[in-house]
């Protein structure tokens, strides 16, 4: 009588594999790892490298040793000039506006020193957004798209637009001390002529040929004295204004250049704020 040997027992069950998930998303399957710390990681945190993927924490840990690159003069590098479109935008909105409204847009808006004097300080800086004149509007848009960009890139986004806004409020001031109190002024002038004493002073800091620039300025500074009706003020305050901020700007130690290009700034609307309340308090004084 045969009997058959004992059978040999079952291999024990092998545990199944654990599926890996994301670390940042626990409730997705991945089978791909970082390849800097190796954690698991789903599609919406994978990050192109050189070889394979890298989660998010990874790469914002690799940027941080890389510098930023800066603009000439240590403003963020600009790739589209949008505050210059910007200005040229609003220019032509406003006077779109005067066109359609009348002369409504110019009273509440152009640079009026005893208007000024009586606490409507807007009128400073909106003057420069109110034109006369079609061939006015087009002069002053010209200028500003062909040297604003350049400007802008060349001190980022905000260093500009402060160099604008001051260039116009350096104009305002001046118009402010020594224009008829009753005299009311328009234009972007002021400040497009702060841009024509920025480009001078930023080609003589790169040693670029500034003869161009020059004939540009003297021609123009012709024009205001010959021709009747312009006005000089808005005109040498805003290229006194925008030269000097753009040397201090240009010029600035590149050591704790920011901090230097800010005090620069502050201090210049500092001082023609003070010169905008003195010359008020005198105005009111003369007016009483």
């Amino acid at each position: 009588m045969t009997s058959q040997p004992p059978s040999s027992p079952l291999p024990p069950e092998q545990p199944a594999e654990a599926v890996p998930t994301c670390y940042r998303h626990p409730d997705r399957e991945t089978w791909v790892r970082c390849q800097r710390c190796d954690r698991p990681i789903c599609p919406d945190c994978m990050r192109d490298a050189a070889v394979g993927f890298q989660c998010p924490e990874c790469v914002a840990e690799g940027n941080k040793g890389i510098r930023q690159a800066k603009s000439a003069f240590g403003g963020s590098v600009v790739g589209t000039p949008y505050v210059t479109w910007t200005l040229l935008a609003i220019n032509v909105l406003v006077f779109g506006a005067e066109f359609l409204i009348g002369d409504r847009v110019t009273r509440e808006l152009a640079m009026w020193p005893a208007g000024v004097a009586l606490g409507e300080y807007h009128r400073l800086v909106t003057a420069a957004v109110v034109h006369s004149s079609v061939f006015h509007i087009l002069f002053n848009s010209w200028a500003l798209y062909v040297v604003g960009p350049y400007l802008e890139r060349a001190f980022g986004h905000v260093r500009y637009l402060a160099l604008y806004v001051l260039s116009a409020l350096g104009g305002a001031t001046l118009g402010l001390w020594f224009d008829p109190l009753d005299q009311p002024t328009v234009g972007a002038s002021g400040a497009i002529f702060g841009l024509f004493g920025a480009i001078f002073v930023v080609s003589r800091r790169l040693n670029m040929d500034v003869r161009g620039i020059a004939m540009l300025i003297g021609l123009n500074l012709l024009i205001t004295f010959v021709v009747p009706g312009i006005s000089w003020t808005g005109h040498i305050g805003g290229l006194v204004t925008g030269a000097a901020l753009a040397a201090a700007l240009a010029y600035a130690p590149k050591g704790n250049r920011t901090l230097w290009q800010v005090a620069a700034l502050v201090g210049a609307l500092a001082i023609l704020l003070a010169l905008v309340f003195v010359r008020s308090g005198a105005i009111l004084a003369s007016l009483a």
